[in-house]
Order: structure tokens, then sequence, then C-alpha cells
């Protein structure tokens, strides 16, 4: 039998690097259940007002983020990320008292909390772990969008956005000791992570 060395596992990542499919592949190889952490993030939209959670709501009436600059952007997209924190705690709180493996996945996993998760369980019989999955070239990302949304045309400057939160994500994973694994090449994806685990 198969040695994981996770029962739950974190797997952060930008828009593009393939997170989706390298969580599907984990979650097959170890039996778990997949959290896509995107589904949190839309629900505490809903459920808050920029009013009392402006954190949440920076891409409030901004329907085509491309007309803003990049580095405004991924500068937005990392304050969503710190702010959702708690919220990532909370997710991984309750996976904890479930006796089955899970794979959290998505854009938001801000590695400050990532890290404080990892550490808060290390007294647990649930191992909790945590890998972030690279991808910083935008023209790869530009490939990758196109053929994930064939009709959403040529997206360079999301792509741009993409590459330059993945460089601050990749920069802040490895300054709390957590690993940070190529995405390509794809066909290992899955192996890769679970080395950097240490299975």
């Amino acid at each position: 039998m198969t040695d994981f060395a996770w029962d739950i596992l974190l797997l952060g990542g930008a828009s593009g690097a393939g997170k989706s499919c390298a969580a599907a592949q984990l979650a097959r190889e170890r039996g778990a259940f997949v959290v896509e952490f995107d589904d949190v993030v839309s629900a505490l939209h809903r459920f808050t007002e920029a009013g009392h959670h402006p954190a949440l709501h920076h891409f409030d009436g901004i329907p085509d983020t491309s007309v803003l600059d990049v580095d405004h952007v991924v500068d937005l997209q990392i304050a969503t990320a710190r702010a959702l924190a708690p919220a990532l705690l909370g997710v991984v709180d309750n996976r904890r008292t479930v006796d089955v493996p899970a794979v959290i996945e998505g854009d938001y996993l801000d590695p400050a909390a990532v890290a404080a998760a990892v550490a808060e369980s290390a007294a647990d019989d649930r191992r909790v772990r945590a890998v972030f999955l690279h991808e910083g070239d935008p023209d790869r990302i530009t490939a990758n969008y196109a053929d994930r949304e064939p009709d959403g045309g040529r997206q360079t400057h999301r792509a741009q956005v993409s590459a330059g939160y993945a460089h601050w994500l990749a920069e802040q994973a490895a300054r709390h000791g957590l690993p940070v694994v190529p995405a390509r090449p794809w066909h290992d994806t899955s192996a890769r992570i679970e080395q950097a685990l240490g299975r």
C-alpha cells in the first residue's frame, strides 16, 4: 500500500497553474475529498458587504480588471488572500474533525495562513501538509487559459497578473518553509508533489 505523507493537503498556487488537475489526481491516488477554496471565497463574498469587509470586495464594480495596472491587480489579490486567512484556518479546522483525507486547493491560500494551519495541527493525528504549485511564465499561462477557456480570447493581461501573483506566492511559501513545486512537466506533477512532501 502506498504510504502518503498527508491526510489533509493544502495545495496553493496562482490561477492557470494546473492546481485543479493536480488536486483531482492526488485525490484519486489518496482516496481523498477535494475542497475548492474558491467556493468558500464565493460564499463569503455573497454573505458579506463591502462596508463591513472591504478586503473581500476589492474587485466589486470592476468587471474587467484589464483596465488596471498588472501590479495593482496583484496587490489586490494579495490583500484578498490575506483577508481570507481566518476562513482558510476554519476550513482546515473542520477537515481535521473528519476522518477522510482531503485536498484543499485554491488561488487564495495565503502562505502565512497555510504555515499557521500546518503548525497548529502538529500535535494532531491528522497530518496537515502543504505545497504550492508554481507556474511563472505568462505565455504558458496564456496558453493554459486558451486550452481551458477557448471562448475567452487571448487573456494576456490576466496571465501577467497570475504570473506576478505566482511569484509572490512562491517567495512567501519559501519564506515560511513550504515546498514549491514547478507545475511542469504535467505528466508527473502529482508524483513530484508527493516527493516534495516526503512520501
